[in-house]
């Protein structure tokens, strides 16, 4: 298996570029896939200086309904109108995030797809799990063990001009099988990791073998001391797993450092450009 992110938010090693967003490649056995397209066509820029022929790709996974992970989608679509893009039906809905100050009016922002991509004859609206064949399969959380995490608190989802919180059933996450091990990709992990975890093992027994998931814990100020607080337990928790976890994007490097404190080899960044190399 070969793990290639396209963007994210910092620079590696490779001079490619680095925004708010994220997309990543996969090479299986059967399958040249994406998980996510970033927010704009600087993704397939990327996927050029990196040697990468999108135009073999013949899946895409969109984690779920944000514009910095499908931004890149409608011009990929023009590239590679052949390949498969697996969807929630409800991640054409419209998401909006507030960015007004504490105690301030709302002020919303879109923050949701293209209308456009729907509309693509190449896309799979899929309603909760599905398998897809026996390398990948995706599956979705109806009931969470826990709540959401703190930065969640500004994501709102709009119907008929009314914001309510985003309870994130427009997110899946990806399963991908080689062997007897298991990949466990996520975007953002809005539905929370350890409630994407305790799903995974409630369904499956064990833990996967590896995850790749933004943690959703990044702001743009300093953490208060209770998120802190939860930025280490939910780090505490993951100690707990017999997994390796690579997270990047919407972790945010202060949140990473200081899990990295915590679980040590157990927890990785990744970089624009950088290959995970999975030691399996």
């Amino acid at each position: 298996m070969r793990i290639i992110n396209l963007i994210e938010n910092t620079e590696g090693e490779t001079g490619c570029a680095a925004v708010h967003g994220l997309s990543f490649y996969i090479e299986t056995a059967k399958h040249k896939l994406l998980v996510d397209l970033g927010p704009s066509a600087e993704t397939m820029t990327n996927a050029e200086k990196l040697g990468i022929d999108l135009k073999q790709v013949d899946a895409v996974i969109l984690s779920h309904g944000h514009y910095d992970h499908s931004g890149g989608i409608l011009p990929f679509a023009t590239l590679n109108p052949g390949a498969a893009i697996y969807m929630q039906k409800t991640a054409t809905a419209a998401y909006y995030a507030d960015d007004s100050e504490a105690g301030a009016a709302p002020q919303y922002r879109y923050i949701g797809i293209d209308e456009g991509i729907a509309a693509l004859p190449q896309v799979r609206l899929i309603d909760g799990d599905c398998i897809i064949d026996d390398e990948l399969s995706l599956f979705v959380i109806k009931e969470r063990a826990g709540r959401l995490p703190f930065s969640n608190a500004r994501l709102k989802r709009e119907t008929g001009g009314v914001y309510q919180q985003d309870e994130f059933d427009h997110e899946h996450f990806l399963i991908i099988k080689e062997g007897s091990k298991r990949v466990l990709v996520s975007g953002c992990a809005h539905n929370g990791i350890l409630n994407i975890l305790k799903e995974y093992t409630r369904r499956f027994g064990a833990a996967p073998d590896a995850v790749i998931s933004g943690f959703h814990l990044m702001k743009k100020t300093n953490h208060t001391a209770g998120e802190i607080r939860e930025i280490e337990n939910t780090a505490k928790e993951l100690t707990r797993y017999d997994t390796v976890f690579y997270t990047c994007h919407c972790t945010g490097l202060p949140a990473f450092e200081i899990m990295k404190r915590i679980m040590g080899s157990q927890l990785e960044y990744v970089h624009s450009g950088d290959e995970i190399a999975l030691n399996f």
